[in-house]
């Protein structure tokens, strides 16, 4: 990933790094991330930590997927929970008032909202088929293939449940995503 994206943005500067511990030689201006800090934890102490690498006035800016509570992942947990599987998942993400509270303590102007898509797919296996490359990775990971199988089987039919198709045989899937933009003031 990092190679393809030094290809693309030749000016820019790639750096495979554990990002909790991360310490740029220089200050940035931006931090950006996009749909990556959820998948770790902490983020109590992890997000202080990126304010205190930027440099003065500069921004932090992050878009976060805020779906915990939709049904594509809460059916996630219950049919992991039939089964008798550990939840693998993600936890959910603070409330805005936490972020707004945790970054404006590290001296920020803090902007944050919540966007809800709704995307449109052809089926409820289409679903399936994108949450196979984020959401249920963690509960697929280490099953074999006959309790993968039976996993997609149960999730695919609680999906159908929930999600009605639309008048063109559509499914609408709703993606909320949380994000924030934090601006570290100059002390």
């Amino acid at each position: 990933m990092l190679v393809q994206a030094a290809q693309a943005l030749p000016d820019c500067e790639f750096i495979d790094a554990d990002i909790a511990r991360w310490r740029p030689a220089q200050p940035p201006d931006v931090i950006y991330a996009n749909a990556s800090l959820q998948w770790l934890t902490d983020h109590e102490t992890l997000f202080p930590h990126l304010v205190n690498q930027l440099a003065d006035n500069g921004t932090l800016a992050v878009q976060m997927p805020d779906n915990w509570q939709e049904p594509s992942h809460t059916l996630m947990r219950q049919v992991a929970s039939e089964m008798g599987l550990p939840d693998r998942g993600r936890q959910p993400l603070l409330p805005p008032a936490a972020w707004y509270d945790l970054l404006s303590r590290q001296g920020c102007e803090v902007d944050i909202w919540r966007t809800t898509y709704f995307h449109p797919l052809a089926s409820h296996q289409a679903i399936v088929d994108w949450l196979q490359g984020t959401g249920l990775r963690p509960y697929l990971a280490g099953l074999d293939e006959q309790a993968g199988s039976a996993f997609l089987t149960r999730y695919l039919a609680l999906l159908a449940a929930h999600y009605p198709l639309q008048c063109n045989g559509k499914v609408l899937l709703r993606f909320p995503r949380l994000f924030i933009v934090a601006r570290k003031i100059a002390a």
